[in-house]
């Protein structure tokens, strides 16, 4: 009876601790959480604590969000309410220079009133008839306006680097000024096929989002004086006179971004389309590479069967290995610079070369690089490509890593030392130059990482790779804000199946051998009866021979039998597979429960081992 009164007033002692255990917990440590995931996604990082502690003067943020219009809707609260706790976080860093408003705006209200003249995006609810409102709106002491017009549900991954560019853009009000030139699109333009107009780039949409963007004419002959970067994206169309203003302005210490191309897959000028070569889609800054110390062939492309993306072909068919287009995954980015220590993962397309200069100058530092499973093709193979595997026919690897991406710095002279057209250079060398180049220009376009989605007339990105990232945290690095880079790409939350995709790999590569084994026998086997049809009578066309008939059954016989070997291929793929899955269901339910079974049983026994020895 005793023990009975003892165990309930413990079990009752126990429920009371943890009862008041939680609401202390949740009074004095209401945003308190332990982070266990791998890329620390729950916890905010250096870059916005940089940003917080440095604002010099106040901003305001007003968080919008309708209480009761979502009291049906948990996944909306849920996410709501991380959002609200990570600004009472962002405002309890800043530490007063932010201040929070934290605003439910009922149906015909001033609160409402005050979303609507901000331009946040008001959600029509069916079940309901009420309007949801989810977005942020910020204010700083020049009036200047910031929104986030609606927290998209598939945006939580970018939920920090939004609610960071929101804070950065705020407290700087002067944006860093970035001169563009670019013979693509970017902005927007028409389709020469459809006759649409086409929107613009989401990268350059973001860009936007973060710089002053000033787009500059191909045939300029100085860089004006207010601009701190220059980005050229596929710069095929350079007059002489604007690459001596280029080379004269990363001279003087201006900063330099060039994205150039063996085969820019998106141009869809009237040049490139008239041309119908693959040179008449590259793009190149010989002269001022040279004098740089970089070597680059405008007509050869990278191809790489270890990161060689899987393409769709068609319904019906397997999907095909394009080992032109590449994922360029961690382990192939600088882990040093901090353009690239973010990022996950990059999408290339048909990219080129860039080869540091045995006597140059300069320091070549590669950001982007391939795997030693790469050689260089010529770029006409992507000339009407139609079949993304002819790219594996007479495929072999030379060994070498080739670099996509290089930063460039360190002394380096001019490459017009005898000025242009009666014009003196006003510099011929430098202590110091800074330049970014990449070997690609597709990976700015939105098919190579993004996908955009119509959400009541907002457009809403998400990406699936890093290639917009890399864009900013470059021109970031470049103007001198660093801030937000550690903030950029924080945002996957999908953990691919690697070992999985290796498996898949394996076997697509056995699969791919037998196909054109059985290939090049069906060819050999037509050409036999090609000579046995040359050799028979006129006359008797029509019937076929002995030698013909046995020539045709064993080529069935072999077609048959090398079905047999690709069925058991693919049998094998599943059977890796399934035989992983089995061993990670047996660790999960029998291995760790053991083990932890096993760990009390061994503390239980320790524990009575002591009072034996006291």
């Amino acid at each position: 009876m005793k023990r009975l009164m003892y165990s309930g007033t413990g079990l009752l002692l126990l429920l009371l601790a943890f009862i008041a255990f939680n609401i202390t917990s949740n009074t004095l440590l209401p945003g308190a959480r332990l982070d266990l995931t791998e890329q620390k996604l729950y916890t905010i990082s250096d870059g916005t604590r940089k940003i917080l502690r440095d604002l010099e003067e106040p901003v305001t943020l007003y968080f919008f969000f309708s209480e009761r219009a979502s009291k049906d809707l948990v996944m909306v609260r849920n996410y709501a309410r991380r959002v609200e706790e990570m600004l009472k976080e962002y405002e309890r860093v800043a530490d007063g220079k932010l201040r929070l408003h934290i605003i439910d705006p009922q149906p015909f209200s001033e609160a409402e009133d005050r979303a609507a003249e901000f331009g946040l995006q008001a959600v029509p609810l069916t079940q309901t008839g009420e309007q949801l409102y989810f977005g942020l709106a910020g204010t700083n002491e020049l009036a200047q306006r910031e929104i986030i017009p609606f927290f998209a549900l598939d945006q939580e991954g970018l939920l920090e680097y939004e609610l960071s560019r929101l804070v950065n853009s705020l407290a700087r009000p002067e944006k860093p000024r970035i001169g563009l030139i670019s013979a693509l699109p970017l902005g927007g333009g028409m389709n020469p096929f459809s006759g649409q107009a086409t929107a613009p780039w989401v990268a350059y949409e973001q860009l936007q989002q973060v710089f002053g963007v000033e787009e500059l004419e191909a045939d300029i002959d100085a860089v004006p004086e207010d601009i701190d970067v220059l980005l050229l994206v596929h710069p095929k169309t350079l007059s002489e006179a604007a690459l001596f203003a280029i080379d004269q302005f990363v001279l003087r210490g201006g900063k330099l971004m060039a994205f150039i191309d063996p085969v820019a897959e998106s141009d869809q000028s009237m040049e490139a389309m008239m041309d119908g070569m693959a040179d008449g889609r590259a793009s190149d800054l010989a002269p001022l590479l040279a004098a740089w110390g970089v070597s680059y062939d405008p007509e050869r492309v990278v191809l790489d069967s270890r990161l060689g993306m899987s393409v769709g072909r068609g319904q019906g068919q397997l999907p095909a290995r394009h080992i032109g287009w590449l994922e360029v995954e961690k382990q192939f980015m600088s882990e040093d610079d901090t353009v690239t220590a973010p990022l996950q993962l990059l999408t290339l397309a048909s990219a080129g070369s860039l080869v540091p200069m045995e006597e140059a100058s300069t320091r070549f530092e590669p950001l982007l690089s391939s795997s030693r499973h790469s050689a260089l093709t010529p770029s006409s193979r992507f000339t009407r490509l139609e079949d993304p595997e002819t790219l594996l026919q007479g495929f072999r690897a030379d060994e070498q890593i080739h670099h996509f991406a290089a930063r460039l710095q360190g002394p380096a002279s001019t490459a017009f030392p005898e000025g242009l057209e009666g014009r003196e250079p006003e510099l011929t060398e430098a202590a110091n130059i800074n330049v970014v180049l990449v070997a690609d220009t597709d990976l700015l376009t939105d098919r190579m990482w993004v996908q955009v989605q119509d959400f009541f007339g907002q457009r809403i990105p998400q990406p699936w790779a890093d290639n917009g990232g890399f864009l900013i945290n470059a021109l970031d690095n470049l103007s001198g804000s660093e801030a937000l880079i550690s903030v950029r790409s924080r945002g996957n939350f999908s953990r691919p199946f690697t070992v999985v995709e290796d498996l898949q790999r394996q076997a697509e590569s056995r699969f791919r051998e037998s196909e054109m084994r059985l290939q090049q026998q069906l060819e050999q086997t037509e050409q036999r009866l090609i000579e046995l049809q040359q050799n028979q009578d006129p006359t008797q066309l029509t019937e076929l021979s002995a030698e013909q008939e046995q020539e045709i059954q064993r080529f069935l016989d072999q077609k048959l039998e090398i079905r047999k070997q690709l069925r058991d291929v693919r049998y094998q793929l599943n059977a890796d597979i399934e035989r992983l899955g089995t061993w990670l269901k047996v660790i999960n339910i029998a291995l760790v429960p053991a083990l932890l079974t096993l760990a009390v049983l061994l503390w239980w026994l320790l524990g009575r081992m002591r009072r034996r020895t006291v």
